[in-house]
């Protein structure tokens, strides 16, 4: 198919009938490489409208350059092998000596005087001439070979008398192109055609033609500004997409603009290896800087001066491998796979090296230089280690651990097994490792730490191991850890860096043992005999870890350890988190105490913080989320940052950890949620053992699971080896592990009403001596649900009072349901179920789910356009599209929390429990409904 070339072909019919009347031309067409010079020529016999011409083809070719006469005899090839013995006998006399030259026993050519095949081979395009008009095509003009050009360069200016029209190619930018006796045959035609780029409605017709079907605009698009209209990169670019079985629609719009032909690489090697030296090594610059763009810098690496520069720089453009001639960078980066086949491995090895030198010489970003090296194979600068070390570290500021760590990786290959500086590269790594792989980093800290002379210096190593705090430590972290603190001492022996490690190593270790009943012990009661500092980082960790033990052990009172925790949260910067902060411990801490407006505070600055840096928030930053959200009773955001969590914890290249199946179990309860409580149970299955808290929530879900399945004995059994399993372990914090509620609510289920109030009475004590409210209030439900007449209602008053100063709301929805349902309530009952189904609505539970009251019939609900704001619509619209919160904040340039109030908002508006419902709303698949 031949698109876009009427203007050339019409030209052509114009010169086919002014030799057809004796008026003969040469016409030249010309351009870059792939742009159809060749495709245009083989259609211009078409142009004789059905006339009778005779047409004589050619095409040179770089390897039959050495033959005399070889696109001569092309020429009359067709003319005298196709003709009667007769008709060919005539014709070769009529050429007289150049007739010898044509036979085909004829000699070389060599042996025949020029002027006389000159003057015979005039003679015989005479006689065909006379007979019908003459259209001679030769198609490279640039690789003819040289006594055929001569023959060329005699006619040209000879052909006034004959009928003939003469029309060549020639490729832009080679240099055979320049040669003098091509100048001369180029130089003598009365015009020059030059085909444009195809345009994208040509390049719609092409996709047709290529694919089979019409394409989508975007497809077009991407297809036209890849190829940049070059019919040979587009068609190129269409037969990968053929092979690949993709069609022209929108989504393989991306697969258009990065395909890599690979004949087309092959095809553009071939032509660079044709050219001069300056404009290999120039293209090799290029290819080797990674098109930077930067002209003065590729000059240089190319050894060029800038004359020379310029000259190979509008080769490059003429050949049509770069889009603009002032800009070292290449049209498509199929081209730099053409340059860099075109190289040798040890070619490729000495262009990074060389590049490197230049960028290291020139003030370039360390990155850059380090980009070099990391492609060469040994270095040979002294500065080489240092760019790498400097590179990691920019790497590790921009938020590209996995970028840094291959640049140590690579830097400690060059280093030698033993010494200091091996250890200091160790650690290094270490530290980077921990943001992805703490096994590595892990790994790394034991093989740097025997390389070190002083205790200090292998305390300070083993601390850059990732403390894991709210993970589990491996047994290789922690007999590090050991080893470091024995042979440094206890903290109060030591002054200085060696008491702030000494502090920081207690602290991991108290941390890694708080599963253990006896360890957890002491910690309470070291917090309980001590008096807590907070001026250094040592003392602010290990009064974390201190405060998280008495949490899990409700060993202090919790607003004790709310003061405590916020004391230390306030000295917490907001930037963003690292592995080494003890936010995590200290929500918990806030958490189970029902102290919550702190932790909001600071997760709200942090989120701020990270907006104004660009970062996006970790797996920790979402549970952090959840866990307030599930502890004011928003189970809707508390389960989408909960799965945000679990999600980016897989997408991060790692597993999920403990803390985020645990909470997303935690979120799977509080919801009742069968769907999200079998792929939780369904992961942790495939994950194998994890830490006691995963572990007691996840026995927790299994017997609600069983509960639901029919078998409330199984899941009392579950939930009782369950709570035996913490106080074992000495954890019996009520908030954080609510396994007595659940037992209690299976006995009254079971008619073991003895059992139950047994197991309510247990739960009110511990709650009464940690005095979270929420804790409290539920504990006083509990005890009211197991009384009887005006006992019931008393406790009943007295939780509703305590969970009023609570945070959390789904408690204080329960709390006043049982309250209102009493009987003999009237009016006032009335009136508690109103404000129960009101508080239910803005935790985002239906009103059955919630056990608020008995379900009633969905009545049709207000509509998204009518009730939602103008940036709760936007908001709505982006989750409907598929993306995340931290994907919408980034496209609306809001943080994550202004969009999670949108969530909220829209979800209470609209009387919805949560995304799905939002989004079915928004597509139109269902109703809305009260909720």
């Amino acid at each position: 198919m031949l698109l876009e070339r009427g203007v050339e072909l019409a030209v052509v019919r114009s010169a086919l009938r002014s030799a057809a009347a004796g008026c003969s031309s040469q016409l030249l067409l010309t351009g870059p490489l792939g742009i159809g010079r060749s495709a245009l020529l083989r259609e211009l016999p078409a142009c004789a409208d059905g006339a009778e011409v005779h047409v004589l083809r050619a095409a040179a070719a770089p390897m039959e350059q050495d033959l005399a006469f070889g696109v001569v005899r092309q020429l009359f090839d067709g003319v005298l092998t196709g003709a009667a013995a007769g008709t060919r006998a005539r014709r070769l006399a009529t050429a007289g000596a150049a007739g010898r030259l044509l036979s085909d026993d004829g000699p070389a050519g060599g042996d025949i005087p020029p002027t006389e095949v000159m003057r015979g081979l005039r003679a015989l395009l005479a006689e065909l001439s006379a007979e019908a008009p003459l259209l001679i095509l030769i198609d490279d003009l640039q690789w003819a070979d040289v006594r055929s050009l001569r023959w060329l360069a005699h006619l040209a200016p000879r052909l006034d008398g004959l009928r003939v029209l003469l029309v060549c190619t020639l490729r832009d930018g080679d240099q055979a192109s320049w040669d003098p006796l091509v100048r001369e045959v180029a130089d003598a035609s009365v015009q020059v055609l030059r085909p444009a780029p195809l345009s994208l409605a040509a390049t719609g017709e092409l996709i047709l033609e290529q694919l089979g079907e019409a394409s989508e605009p975007e497809f077009a698009r991407a297809c036209h500004e890849t190829s940049l209209g070059n019919p040979l990169f587009l068609t190129s670019v269409l037969l990968g997409l053929l092979v690949l079985g993709h069609r022209p629609v929108a989504e393989h719009a991306d697969a258009a603009r990065s395909l890599r032909p690979s004949q087309l690489r092959d095809r553009l090697t071939g032509c660079l290896r044709t050219q001069q030296q300056p404009v290999r090594d120039l293209a090799a610059a290029i290819a080797t800087l990674a098109e930077q763009g930067d002209t003065a810098l590729v000059s240089r690496l190319a050894g060029l001066d800038a004359v020379g520069c310029a000259a190979a720089l509008r080769v490059l453009h003429q050949l049509g491998l770069l889009a603009d001639p002032d800009e070292a960078t290449f049209v498509h980066r199929v081209v730099r796979d053409a340059v860099e086949s075109s190289l040798t491995t040890a070619e490729r090895q000495r262009w990074h090296e060389a590049a490197a030198a230049v960028l290291y010489e020139n003030g370039r970003p360390a990155e850059q230089v380090a980009a070099q090296l990391m492609a060469v194979a040994t270095f040979g600068h002294p500065w080489s280690i240092p760019v790498l070390r400097s590179a990691a570290d920019t790497a590790l500021r921009r938020g590209a651990p996995d970028q840094a760590a291959r640049y140590l990786r690579r830097a400690l290959l060059e280093i030698g097994e033993h010494g200091p500086d091996r250890a200091r590269l160790l650690i290094e790594l270490a530290t980077v490792e921990r943001w992805f792989d703490q096994e590595a980093g892990e790994r790394h800290i034991a093989q740097a730490v025997p390389l070190l002379a002083d205790a200090r210096d292998r305390a300070a190593a083993v601390l850059q191991l990732a403390p894991n705090f709210l993970r589990s430590t491996s047994p290789s972290a922690l007999d590090l850890l050991r080893r470091a603190a024995a042979e440094l001492g206890a903290a109060q022996t030591l002054d200085g860096s060696a008491r702030e490690a000494a502090l920081r190593l207690e602290a991991r270790l108290r941390h890694a043992g708080c599963e253990d009943q006896a360890q957890l012990a002491d910690s309470i009661r070291k917090l309980r005999v001590e008096e807590p500092a907070l001026c250094s980082r040592g003392e602010r960790e290990l009064l974390a870890v201190l405060l998280h033990a008495a949490t899990l052990g409700a060993g202090r009172p919790a607003a004790e350890l709310a003061h405590e925790a916020e004391r230390i949260l306030e000295r917490e910067p907001t930037t963003v988190s690292s592995p080494d902060s003890v936010v995590p411990l200290l929500l918990v801490t806030l958490v189970a105490a029902d102290s919550l407006r702190p932790a909001e505070s600071w997760l709200s600055a942090e989120e701020d913080s990270r907006a104004r840096s660009g970062t996006a928030a970790g797996p920790l930053g979402h549970t952090g989320q959840a866990l307030l959200h599930l502890a004011r009773g928003r189970l809707a955001p508390a389960r989408e940052q909960a799965e945000a969590a679990f999600e980016l914890a897989g997408a991060g290249g790692r597993e999920a950890e403990a803390t985020e199946i645990a909470v997303l179990a935690a979120v799977a309860l509080a919801t009742r949620d069968g769907a999200l409580s079998a792929r939780v149970l369904a992961e942790a299955d495939r994950r194998g053992p994890s830490g006691l808290a995963a572990a007691a929530m996840l026995d927790l879900l299994r017997s609600v699971w069983q509960a639901e399945q029919g078998e409330p004995e199984l899941a009392l059994d579950a939930a009782l080896a369950s709570g035996r399993q913490l106080e074992s372990a000495g954890w019996r914090n009520p908030v954080l592990f609510p396994w007595r509620p659940w037992a209690v609510s299976l006995c009254r289920r079971l008619g073991d009403v003895h059992a139950g109030r047994a197991l309510a009475e247990e739960e009110y004590q511990c709650s009464a001596a940690w005095g979270a409210p929420a804790a409290l209030g539920r504990a006083l439900r509990l005890r009211a649900a197991l009384a009887a007449g005006g006992e019931s209602e008393a406790l009943l008053r007295q939780a509703v009072e305590v969970l009023r100063a609570s945070g959390s709301s789904l408690e204080l929805v329960r709390a006043v349901r049982d309250l209102g349902r009493l009987p003999g309530m009237g009016p006032e009952g009335a009136a508690l179920l109103r404000e129960a189904a009101g508080l239910a609505a803005g935790c985002g539970l239906r009103w059955s789910a919630a056990g608020v009251g008995p379900a009633r019939p969905r009545s049709p609900g207000p509509t998204p356009s009518a009730v939602l704001t103008p940036a709760e619509k936007r908001v709505g619209a982006l989750v409907r599209s598929g993306l995340t919160n931290s994907e919408i904040a980034a496209e609306l340039r809001v943080s994550a929390r202004a969009v999670e109030k949108h969530l909220t908002n829209s979800y209470r508006k609209l009387g919805i429990a949560g995304r799905r419902e939002l989004v079915t709303l928004l597509t139109g698949t269902g109703p809305a409904g009260h909720r």
